[in-house]
């Protein structure tokens, strides 16, 4: 089993910057692990993911430039720092985790989540 613990949320104005932080714990180690978001009334939506060896990364187009995620495996720890914050990227951000190595974008593919961070971002 993995835990997962995300933090750095909060409200920021348009064109500001936060960085978001996942903390892994737990009996087994993480594999590939990636971000998503949810904002009310949609589906969760892939944002990043990162390889276990944290050597290749993957976006969505969206958010490709302006986010990048990033992993300390010493510290057992992923980032996400998103930059450019426009109002439509205000949704709860959630940390997951794979088993396996390699990351993927769909939320069917993570085995472990976290319980959220609210990212706010004013116009």
């Amino acid at each position: 089993q993995v835990q997962l613990v995300e933090s750095g949320g909060g409200l920021v104005q348009a064109g500001g910057s936060l960085r978001l932080s996942c903390i892994a714990s737990g009996r087994s180690s993480a594999g590939a692990m990636g971000w998503f978001r949810q904002a009310p009334g949609k589906e969760r939506e892939f944002v990043a993911a990162i390889d276990q060896s944290g050597g290749t990364t993957y976006y969505a187009d969206s958010m490709r430039g302006r986010f990048t995620i990033s992993r300390d495996s010493a510290k057992n720890t992923v980032y996400l720092q998103m930059t450019s914050l426009k109002p439509d990227d205000t949704a709860v951000y959630y940390c997951a985790a794979r088993r396996w190595a390699f990351g993927r974008t769909k939320t069917t593919d993570y085995d472990y989540w976290g319980q959220g961070t609210q990212v706010t971002v004013s116009s």
